[in-house]
């Protein structure tokens, strides 16, 4: 009895990924989104499985993060939430996905605080009170939570 590797190499080489990126099977293109070289991944950004795009947003170069920022897929964007600039996390501010906004306000700068200060979800606006400075927490006075208040 052969074994795989005699039929077909068990590493395909790198120069093969690039066309395989489109294969019909999702672990072919997670496979690939895997192995590609980092500044060749994004070829897999808008792949139909949201799966092909996790590996992809936990390789894409930082630059290129922002073109996942809209993801459809939670996920997706919560690996983009914990790799995204620091400065550009206002950017996800807003996210429909309460955990997305808490990997964003526990990674923004102080400064930036102000823009979650009136969030839909009272565990946003109370981690945004334990960080927040006294200006600030001066607004949230107000709060419609105790907690938070």
């Amino acid at each position: 009895m052969r074994r795989l590797g005699e039929y077909w190499p068990t590493v395909v080489p790198l120069e093969w990924l690039p066309a395989l990126s489109t294969d019909i099977d999702r672990e072919v293109r997670i496979t690939v989104a895997d192995r590609l070289p980092e500044e060749q991944v994004e070829v897999l950004a808008d792949d139909p499985d949201y799966l092909v795009r996790v590996y992809v947003a936990r390789r894409l170069p930082l630059g290129r993060l922002f073109r996942m920022l809209a993801d459809v897929d939670a996920e997706v964007r919560r690996i983009v939430a914990e790799r995204i600039p620091q400065v550009s996390l206002g950017l996800l501010a807003h996210d429909t996905d309460v955990a997305i906004r808490r990997i964003v306000v526990l990674r923004m700068d102080v400064d930036g605080l102000e823009l979650m200060k009136c969030d839909s979800d009272w565990t946003i606006r109370y981690k945004v009170a334990l960080r927040a400075e006294s200006a600030l927490l001066a607004e949230m006075l107000g709060d419609s939570d105790e907690a938070v208040r």
